[in-house]
């Protein structure tokens, strides 16, 4: 049966992500700009967990683990209000998509700080990739087939993050 739903499924056309996000809009409960907006502080909690982590293993105390699993447990509620519904992996994904999103962003961050712009572009560009891979996943915006998904190209790839990130612009009222 799953074969058969994927055999089916087709690439979503620029028109009908653009109604699937016009449709998201218009529900009461979904305002894109105060998803991003928790979407970018479940990153930041997630770097929180990690240099907690890191202090606890540079310093041996506890007080950093208790730390951290109140955060986590925090991050692990604010994903469940962006991520309602899932099926399979999707939610532990997300979240590993924002993780990388926010190290990569921090890279680039620092590359910028060193002078070195079009390094810091590439890990820009890699870490917007990520967000918008995440926002594809959590809008199910992303469809397929099995012989799409084995053709696929990077720059395939990355126009369909393109598109969803042009889509899903918060600023665009």
């Amino acid at each position: 049966m799953e074969n058969e739903k994927i055999k089916n499924s087709k690439k979503y056309s620029l028109n009908e992500l653009v109604e699937k996000v016009d449709k998201l809009r218009k529900q009461d409960d979904f305002d894109l700009s105060l998803e991003q907006d928790l979407v970018i502080g479940i990153m930041n909690l997630i770097s929180i967990e990690e240099h907690l982590l890191f202090s606890y293993n540079k310093t041996g105390k506890t007080k950093y683990l208790n730390l951290l699993n109140e955060a986590r447990n925090h991050r692990k509620i604010l994903l469940k209000e962006v991520i309602k519904e899932y099926e399979g992996e999707v939610r532990c994904t997300a979240k590993h998509l924002l993780s990388t999103c926010m190290r990569l962003m921090e890279v680039g961050t620092k590359q910028l700080g060193l002078g070195k712009e079009e390094k810091a572009r590439q890990f820009f560009d890699q870490s917007y990739d990520m967000y918008c891979m995440f926002w594809g996943i959590v809008m199910d915006m992303i469809q397929g087939n099995e012989s799409d998904e084995n053709n696929k190209s990077e720059n395939n790839e990355k126009t369909d993050n393109k598109l969803i990130g042009d889509i899903i612009d918060c600023c665009d009222e």
